[in-house]
């Protein structure tokens, strides 16, 4: 099959130079288009940027890597950092039969470590996960411990619970619903602990730029069929592990918050005046946490 990608490509770099987001435009500009075994829709966008040890950083979910837009600036100068978009979402190639499941999402990034450990040099790389890319880092972490150095989630989402797959129908009619305007602006109000200073113009671009790629809603709807992530916490991996989230996430419920505190306990550091992106809200502190 032909990739797909050409116009995604095409769109991620005009995006670089246009973008009203400074740091969005320097992220986009660091992508760089992978190639991987088994994957013959790519190439695959990857942000790579800085020197050092190496970091693997996943968003969540309906997202893409420009979500690390303030945190990456902080890290680069002593971490590598590889920021990729995850199967099946931001900017990469959708193919009409692509497997959009939790497997899918996981088995894609196993190619990517890879690729970062051979690029690298390294014999491990950490993992930063964010709201459901917490979830993934879970997972990864488990699949790969060998190769993982040190986990810090991000709200992280899908911890706990069970996954709910999302009816015939409903599936596709829900990914048309979040392709709406006013549902996005909507979404990202919610993800901030201060959306009239915060959600402008720029915020909403960013969070609906990845919309115009090939095949979005229909990737979303057959993710949202599989159930997504859920019960992605237990058994804990044996790794060094920290979580971070907002007092004044919107995102993360109460019921989720509860479950996430009896499974992660004293691995839990809260921000005030923080939602459900403590790596847009609060990068410092976020730099600060990962650097000790």
């Amino acid at each position: 099959m032909a990739a797909p990608s050409s116009s995604t490509v095409a769109l991620l770099s005009h995006a670089a130079a246009t973008m009203l987001d400074g740091d969005a435009r320097a992220l986009a500009t660091a992508v760089q288009w992978w190639d991987l075994p088994g994957y013959s829709d790519g190439p695959w966008p990857v942000a790579v940027l800085g020197s050092g040890a190496p970091v693997l950083a996943l968003h969540g979910f309906d997202s893409s890597h420009l979500e690390f837009r303030r945190l990456a600036p902080l890290l680069s100068a002593e971490s590598e950092l590889f920021i990729p978009d995850l199967f099946g979402f931001g900017f990469t190639p959708r193919p009409q039969q692509g497997r959009y499941t939790p497997e899918g999402v996981v088995d894609h990034l196993e190619q990517i470590l890879r690729a970062v450990l051979k690029r690298s040099g390294a014999e491990k790389v950490s993992l930063i996960g964010a709201s459901m890319g917490g979830a993934v880092a879970m997972e990864l972490a488990r699949r790969c411990p060998e190769r993982i150095q040190r986990l810090l989630l991000l709200a992280p989402a899908g911890l706990t619970g069970k996954p709910m797959p999302v009816p015939p129908l409903l599936n596709t009619l829900g990914a048309r619903f979040l392709g709406l305007a006013g549902v996005r602006r909507g979404l990202c109000r919610s993800a901030f602990a201060d959306p009239d200073r915060d959600v402008g113009p720029a915020e909403l671009e960013i969070a609906s730029l990845h919309l115009r790629c090939s095949n979005w809603a229909g990737a979303l709807a057959a993710f949202a069929r599989s159930g997504g992530f859920a019960g992605c916490g237990t058994p804990l991996p044996d790794l060094p592990l920290q979580v971070v989230w907002g007092r004044q996430d919107r995102i993360l419920g109460r019921a989720q918050k509860q479950a996430a505190q009896a499974l992660l306990g004293e691995r839990i550091t809260e921000l005030d005046g923080c939602g459900h992106l403590p790596h847009i809200d609060q990068p410092i502190a976020v730099a600060r946490i990962w650097n000790g």
